[in-house]
């Protein structure tokens, strides 16, 4: 009998003990009087550790003194960010990630990016238009439709809101398309038709980046060349245009995010300019969290 009831014990504990520990690991709501940095373990949430705003947090933490406080940066993906993003935002939960806009999630949730009084992540960006050497004088009219591309936070933010909510990418950027005809004239204005000509756009697998990718894709589809797109890191994207083994990009982020290899590929492709203006990176918490408006914060509350 002793032996039954040690046995019956012992399984009890072992239902219950996961039980346990797995409601005392979900974080609590957000605590406005006591530090952050022991409501989510120091622990800033991150996108896929070779992007430009990664790198640029880890300069953070050290030249705000973070580091030296225990604060650490978690890589994880874009999908994944977002995903703990949710869960904290509908339980008024604390949590702090890398930020950029436009992007949906500013849209959807009421955020605010921290205070950069150090300047590390920059002023707002601009995303610009890279392309390979010898395009204008080999595809003159794939050239002159890219060098005019240029569009708004707002509207590039309306096409990721469907892809978010799980609309193809294709098919929101055609939606896009047909209810912004006379933007697109604008890009396409007196510009011949082709027949099948190929063209190959590669992008950085951002949520901003796929929508523009895909508007930009589409444009000169309907306007008759055989496009193709693909995804790859960051530092390949430059690659691809500067080895000529694509043809452009519309995802370089400038100054900051892209400056490294900005720098390293000087003198091997062609820059347009910016096909749209105001965009932003930095460190960014719900606006239900009132306290926390600069970088400072997390060390000194």
């Amino acid at each position: 009998m002793k032996k039954q009831k040690f046995i019956k014990l012992f399984l009890l504990a072992i239902l219950i003990i996961p039980i346990i520990s797995a409601c005392s690991s979900q974080t609590a709501p957000y605590k406005s009087k006591e530090k952050l940095g022991p409501q989510i373990n120091y622990t800033i949430t991150g996108i896929d550790a070779g992007a430009g705003v990664m790198a640029s947090t880890q300069t953070a933490l050290k030249d705000y003194g973070l580091e030296k406080n225990n604060w650490q940066l978690q890589p994880s993906s874009t999908s994944a960010m977002t995903s703990t993003l949710d869960k904290s935002y509908k339980n008024k939960q604390p949590i702090v990630i890398t930020g950029w806009q436009p992007h949906w999630m500013f849209t959807k949730y009421k955020l605010k990016f921290l205070k950069d009084p150090k300047n590390v992540y920059g002023k707002a960006e601009h995303i610009n238009t890279i392309v390979r050497k010898g395009l204008k004088k080999d595809k003159p009219e794939a050239y002159t439709i890219l060098d005019r591309f240029h569009w708004t936070p707002k509207q590039m933010s309306s096409v990721m809101l469907k892809v978010n909510g799980g609309m193809d990418p294709d098919k929101a950027a055609k939606q896009w398309i047909k209810k912004n005809p006379k933007l697109v004239q604008k890009w396409t204005k007196g510009v011949k038709k082709v027949h099948g000509q190929s063209l190959k756009i590669t992008y950085v697998a951002w949520d901003s980046e796929i929508a523009s990718t895909n508007v930009i894709a589409q444009v000169l589809r309907d306007q008759g060349y055989k496009v193709t797109i693909q995804a790859m890191e960051m530092q390949p994207v430059w690659a691809s245009i500067s080895t000529k083994a694509a043809d452009a990009t519309v995802s370089a982020w400038l100054p900051k995010t892209s400056a490294k290899f900005y720098s390293d590929y000087k003198g091997k492709f062609e820059d347009l300019g910016a096909n749209l203006e105001g965009a932003k990176v930095g460190l960014a918490v719900p606006k239900y969290m009132t306290n926390i408006n600069s970088i400072d914060d997390l060390k000194n509350k």
